[in-house]
């Protein structure tokens, strides 16, 4: 018989999460980036436009995530993952039927609520309550699924939008364009709907009961915010995500360093991005065998170790050194970012304020989505070629750098405060909530 606190891992309540995690970002961000030019076309805007659309997305994300924390904490996660994902697939229909820029606008807001507000602190609770002690398998299998459903579902996108084209007569080729992306978006929509039936009838209102009393006020939410640990995990994802941000360089680093024509270029970066469900689940066994925190260290290092290889501009040649050196640094990225969030019940975090926790840390944690875009550009445009890219690089090792001591300073400060079993029980810090 299970204990309480070890619940039963039906394995289609994970496939659900896993399709939750991805498929409800494929409207606002994957069809935008797989059909950009057909997007500007359909809806007659310029990429500063679109950039602003992003902006605006971003702007009510911030705010979502700090704000739909408690949410999760409150209401069931199935509710709140499936709503987030019937009300997500409702704005690709109304755009599809209404293809209007000033619409466009205002639908990046709502999505940047249904998608953050709604499921993002409550996907991340329902993963913690379904890993029960095997926090690292849970989320390295999390992020490693969906990196495989965004590579299976953008190939779909991209052989429909083909098919469609295909399929018409001789005519207006930019209509019939226009009219494929908008089955694109009819059938991606679909898809997001089918996910939140899936979610409503695969995931259990209650994964499991919690026999701890959590209740996310104003005062409980500040005493979190208190938490040295809250705020260490938050810098950590910070690096984190710097790091997986500048993955987007590997495809230009590739054509304009490497020498590869546009075409292979695009390849390695397609490889780069198969290579994230690898190292994101190895990464999660890694943390259930050792210590999440520790696992983390480990890939900070190795982050260290590939962004200063790259920096130091000396191995370019043979090309298959330097792409291995580029994969090395991907094992760290991707390594993290499967499991940074196994952290919070290493931290000891009550299953009860999983949500709150969660919106705390990640509206720190993914602020590198506001400057680190812009800053990528304005490092490669000041010195363009190679230069620019290893200074590139040189950020990833700085911040890569930080986070390693800020994993040490963790690692060490739970071992302290917890010991070194995954199964102590949480610090009087946390029993105050």
């Amino acid at each position: 018989m299970s204990k309480p606190d070890e619940p039963k891992r039906n394995v289609l309540t994970l496939i659900a999460l896993i399709f939750a995690g991805e498929v409800i970002f494929f409207l606002p961000f994957v069809i935008p980036r797989i059909f950009r030019p057909t997007l500007l076309e359909v809806f007659q805007i310029s990429n500063l436009e679109l950039g602003t659309c992003f902006s605006v997305y971003g702007i009510v994300a911030m705010a979502s995530y700090f704000f739909g924390g408690p949410l999760a904490d409150k209401y069931s996660p199935r509710s709140l993952i499936a709503f987030a994902l019937w009300l997500t697939a409702l704005g690709g229909i109304v755009i599809t039927i209404y293809p209007k820029a000033e619409l466009l606008f205002v639908l990046y807001g709502f999505w940047g609520f249904t998608t953050i507000f709604l499921l993002w602190a409550a996907l991340i609770r329902a993963t913690r309550e379904w890993g029960g002690k095997s926090q690292g398998k849970a989320f390295g299998f999390l992020e490693g699924g969906r990196g495989l459903a965004a590579a299976a579902i953008g190939t779909f996108a991209v052989v429909l939008f083909d098919s469609a084209i295909s399929s018409q007569v001789a005519g207006n080729y930019d209509q019939h364009r226009v009219e494929s992306y908008q089955m694109v978006l009819i059938a991606t929509s679909l898809i997001t709907f089918i996910t939140g039936a899936f979610v409503w009838f695969t995931v259990p209102r209650q994964i499991v009961k919690s026999e701890e009393h959590f209740k996310p006020t104003v005062k409980s939410v500040f005493n979190l915010m208190k938490m040295p640990a809250i705020w260490m995990q938050a810098v950590i994802i910070v690096c984190a995500y710097v790091g997986y941000k500048i993955t987007d360089d590997y495809s230009l680093y590739a054509h304009e360093v490497l020498g590869f024509d546009e075409v292979s270029a695009a390849g390695v970066g397609t490889s780069a991005l198969w290579m994230r469900p690898v190292f994101a689940i190895l990464a999660g066994l890694a943390a259930d065998k050792f210590d999440p925190v520790k696992v983390i260290a480990w890939c900070f290092a190795i982050m260290i170790f590939g962004g200063l290889l790259v920096y130091q501009g000396a191995i370019r040649h043979p090309v298959w050194l330097a792409i291995s050196v580029l994969t090395t640094t991907l094992i760290g990225v991707y390594g993290i970012r499967g499991i940074y969030f196994a952290v919070v019940q290493r931290i000891k975090v009550p299953l009860a304020a999983t949500g709150t926790a969660v919106g705390i840390i990640s509206f720190i944690g993914f602020t590198p989505d506001i400057f680190m875009s812009p800053l990528m550009g304005y490092v490669l445009d000041k010195d363009p070629g190679a230069v620019g890219h290893q200074n590139v690089f040189l950020i990833l090792s700085f911040f890569a750098v930080v986070g390693l001591l800020t994993s040490m300073a963790l690692y060490k400060k739970v071992k302290a405060e917890l010991g070194n079993s995954h199964l102590a029980q949480p610090s009087e810090q946390y029993r105050k909530l």
